[in-house]
């Protein structure tokens, strides 16, 4: 993946493959264009703490798994129809501590209420409420559908 090079203010988007995490990047693609802003999506992969030592089959990565899942979600909200100054970026390492840096100078971090994981009663999510308190930049943590005239 190439870095996108700019002088244009960037959105960062956190996507887990959620439907929160889609109508994030919706609404990262709104803003992006209202301020003239670059989209770069990120999507953080770990290797899970369950495994113990139990043994990993020869083919599993868990980079490709969330590759795989940020360009489906990219795929799902754009189709054919990438913004050209979009990026998708996948590190290694825990959620909050991916986007925290990831957003780093950017204008805005875009992420969904809620994602995988965690329980359904709860209205924002462990990651969301982690990075809204210490990011060095506006948070959006954005709730509910995307309304279908805002396209």
């Amino acid at each position: 993946m190439s870095e996108i090079v700019s002088d244009r203010p960037r959105i960062v988007v956190g996507v887990d493959g959620s439907d929160g995490s889609k109508t994030a990047l919706r609404w990262a693609q709104r803003l992006a264009r209202a301020e003239h802003a670059t989209i770069e999506v990120v999507a953080a992969w770990e290797f899970p703490a369950t495994l113990g030592w139990s043994a990993l089959p020869t083919d599993y990565s868990p980079r490709v798994d969330v590759e795989k899942t940020a360009n489906a979600v990219v795929d799902a909200v754009f189709g054919g129809h990438r913004p050209a100054s979009l990026q998708v970026v996948t590190r290694q390492g825990h959620p909050v501590e991916v986007l925290l840096d990831a957003a780093s100078g950017a204008l805005l971090l875009v992420v969904g209420s809620r994602g995988h994981g965690g329980f359904s009663g709860l209205l924002l999510g462990s990651v969301s409420a982690r990075v809204a308190e210490r990011a060095t930049c506006p948070v959006l943590v954005v709730h509910g559908e995307f309304p279908a005239a805002a396209g």
